[in-house]
């Protein structure tokens, strides 16, 4: 999948919403049995068989459907262009430019171009994460020493 349609993505139709919710509820059903489930699928006389780490992948994205939602699957060892990176973050090009120069991002440079591996955005995002619950976290401690009732 290009990350083209991450950019621009197709929000799904109300009949795909439908399906996706009843499809979601389904394999979550089958997943929660155990870690030797199936999904089966027909194609004419051809039938094969589905890793159950896909069938985990595919309820959360009919999962995401469901609620209306469009959704995006993009290769773990992926290279972003910094376009596609700020997209992802939800940023400005300039902004994620000066984090990759600041060292909050490995990056590589192609010629004058520089790429960032999608693992090394989500290793960001949780190590922003991780420092918004520490700072949630302090707050709440200071709050109760204070004893501001929260």
């Amino acid at each position: 999948m290009s990350l083209a349609t991450a950019r621009h993505p197709s929000l799904p139709s109300d009949e795909d919403v439908s399906l996706a919710a009843e499809s979601s509820r389904k394999l979550a059903a089958i997943i929660g049995k155990d870690d030797r489930a199936q999904l089966c699928v027909f194609d004419g006389g051809e039938k094969f068989v589905v890793p159950v780490s896909a069938i985990r992948l595919l309820a959360d994205i009919l999962s995401q459907m469901a609620q209306g939602n469009a959704v995006s699957v993009v290769p773990i060892g992926h290279t972003l262009t910094t376009q596609q990176a700020a997209d992802l973050l939800n940023v400005s090009r300039p902004y994620l430019v000066k984090l990759l120069e600041a060292g909050e991002i490995a990056f590589t440079k192609v010629g004058r171009h520089r790429r960032v591996r999608y693992q090394d955005l989500m290793a960001y995002l949780e190590r922003m994460d991780a420092k918004s619950r520490e700072s949630a976290d302090a707050l709440t401690r200071s709050a109760q020493e204070l004893g501001l009732g929260y």
